[in-house]
Parts: C-alpha cells; sequence; structure tokens
C-alpha cells in the first residue's frame, strides 16, 4: 500500500515540474520528451532516460496528452 502511494506521488511531482515548464498537467515529462525527440534539449533528455532506462519513452509516451500544454502546439 505505502509503495502505491509513494509511486502515486512520484507521477504526481513529474507532473507537476511539467506544468511548471509550460506542459499538459497531466503529461510526464518522459512523455513530453519522448514526442520532442526532434528538438535538442529533449533529445539529450531522452537519451539520459534511455540509459537509466531503455525503452522508458516508448513505455512513457501518452499519445492523448499534451493538448493542455500552456506554451507549444500541445501533443507536438
Amino acid at each position: 500500500m505505502i509503495g502505491r502511494y509513494l509511486w502515486n506521488l512520484t507521477i504526481a511531482l513529474d507532473q507537476f515540474a511539467n506544468a511548471l515548464l509550460g506542459g499538459d498537467p497531466d503529461e510526464t515529462i518522459s512523455s513530453r520528451a519522448a514526442k520532442r525527440q526532434h528538438r535538442s534539449h529533449w533529445r539529450a533528455l531522452g537519451r539520459l532516460l534511455e540509459w537509466i532506462d531503455p525503452g522508458h519513452l516508448a513505455r512513457a509516451r501518452e499519445a492523448d496528452e499534451g493538448g493542455a500544454a500552456s506554451f507549444g502546439k500541445g501533443g507536438e
């Protein structure tokens, strides 16, 4: 039970950080990075995440999220 609670808090903090950076508040930074691999700073983050956890970006990508971003084109 405590494990699930901590995991939920981790996801919430990830989504909060993404919202602070102008992203959709219901999307994680990993999902955003997966969609923006064509941009150098997102590509660098993606490489780091993949080095830590191979396959992470493919698992984290949320195609149905990103439309409520404050900056940019949302689900880009």
